[in-house]
């Protein structure tokens, strides 16, 4: 049993002070008191339930600020910017893909994120030769969820075609590939490997997009694991969409929405663009749509249709994708000043009177926990125990309720962030991960032989 003492803690009843938490051996909540005594318990400044992060590609968090140069000729674009993310993952081994993971999932911890959900379509090795072990690769980021002791909830991803017209896959991309039948192993393989982790730790299954796969093969895909969550990349781009739409005659989001049964369990990546009636109906389906707002930006995605979407009741979670920068306030933040941009107003995921950091917040925790299957996202018996401590003396001094959020998410960033627990594990102690230095050592051996002469 573990027990924490936070002078305030954002609960289901609100803000209350004089907070006890208390942590079962499972690693759930097994008890919430307010206007206790602190006792011999962990005490902290501030205690809130942790975000979960919804989409990230670990491997590429090696090659932040490598594809900053403009390129020479025409236009940069994500399509640019995929070219150099094709010659970079040439160079990764199992040992690099495991480093890199584990740091990038060390990162997350230190930024405020107790959960992960990894979309993992890097799976062969250089050329696309299978290894031995066709889930070698999902045993690399089991190792790195284990050894950072993350929530890991692990998504293994179909990726058949290099586009709408089933041409094959060439170049980087054959490192993604396999068909049904060795996707069914792959999946096998990697609930195999994931045998070893607590008891939080989730496989679902993904289908890369409309590009990569067949309407009947995300069909197939998602019924694999018919309670497990299931995720797939949608109308990031305007070429995507442009593409969907001349190979099928409907555009991505109208095209899955006729061709599959979306749901709750669903996760739809990006959804940048869709026009109104696209954003009503995926609202109205409850699946979640996976925004990676710093990504989106880095990458000139486009901006999501938020005000539109949140008024017809969508759910809405973030995700560090790209892993270019990880930070949960950098997240959000990002996610509405696109929106404030967009509208030309302030405060725009808010609604009138409340307070545009809570209301952010709370959207995230609800969409995180529901695109990872987790049950998490509030300080309640029962819930894993995702928690994660701030020092507001870090961006607002004396900022009380509200007004924490407000200020953690537009005027501050990971320094802040003190303590994390994830089910219940205490990772990030002091603002520090635990096996930081290990970690970090091992990465930083590693990138520099990636990275020569990229």
């Amino acid at each position: 049993m573990q027990e924490i003492f936070a002078r305030t803690a954002l609960t289901p009843a609100g803000w209350q002070d004089d907070v006890r938490v208390t942590i079962g051996a499972d690693g759930r909540i097994a008890a919430v008191e307010a206007g206790a005594a602190p006792a011999s318990a962990y005490r902290v400044p501030v205690l809130l339930p942790a975000l979960s992060n919804l989409h990230s590609h670990t491997f590429q968090r090696a090659m932040a600020g490598l594809a900053e140069r403009r390129g020479q000729k025409g236009r940069d674009s994500f399509w640019t910017w995929r070219q150099t993310m094709y010659r970079f993952l040439d160079r990764l081994s199992p040992e690099d893909i495991e480093a890199i993971a584990a740091f990038a999932f060390m990162e997350m911890q230190e930024a405020g994120f107790c959960a992960v959900a990894e979309f993992h379509y890097l799976h062969h090795q250089p050329g696309g030769g299978a290894h031995a072990d066709i889930a070698e690769l999902a045993a690399r980021i089991a190792d790195a969820a284990g050894e950072t002791g993350i929530g890991l909830t692990l998504l293994p991803v179909l990726y058949r075609y290099g586009g709408a017209d089933r041409r094959p896959l060439a170049d980087g991309q054959l490192r993604f590939g396999n068909d049904m039948a060795a996707f069914e192993r792959l999946m096998a393989g990697a609930q195999g490997h994931l045998a070893h982790l607590p008891a939080d730790t989730v496989l679902g299954a993904a289908a890369h997009s409309l590009r990569a796969a067949t309407a009947e093969e995300i069909r197939t895909v998602s019924a694999l694991r018919p309670e497990a969550p299931f995720h797939i990349h949608i109308a990031e781009q305007g070429p995507e969409v442009e593409e969907i739409l001349a190979a099928f005659g409907a555009r991505p989001v109208e095209y899955l929405l006729g061709e599959a049964v979306v749901d709750r369990r669903w996760c739809l990546i990006h959804a940048t663009h869709m026009n109104a009636v696209e954003t009503r109906e995926l609202a109205r389906t409850g699946a979640v749509a996976g925004l990676c707002p710093i990504t989106e930006a880095n990458l000139g995605d486009g901006v999501f249709n938020g005000s539109a979407f949140r008024r017809a009741g969508g759910m809405l979670g973030v995700g560090s994708d790209s892993n270019v920068r990880i930070s949960v306030p950098e997240e959000l933040r990002q996610l509405e000043y696109s929106q404030r941009l967009k509208d030309r107003a302030r405060t725009v995921l808010a609604e009138p009177g409340a307070s545009c950091g809570r209301a952010l917040y709370d959207t995230a925790l609800a969409g995180g926990a529901r695109a990872l299957g987790r049950e998490s996202g509030a300080l309640e018996t029962g819930r894993w125990a995702d928690l994660v401590a701030l020092d507001p003396a870090a961006f607002a001094g004396l900022a009380s309720g509200d007004a924490i959020l407000d200020g953690w998410i537009f005027a501050g960033g990971n320094e802040a962030v003190t303590d994390l627990w994830s089910a219940g594990r205490h990772s990030v102690q002091g603002g520090r991960h635990v096996a930081r230095e290990a970690i970090a050592g091992r990465y930083r051996a590693r990138l520099e032989k990636i990275v020569v002469g990229l």
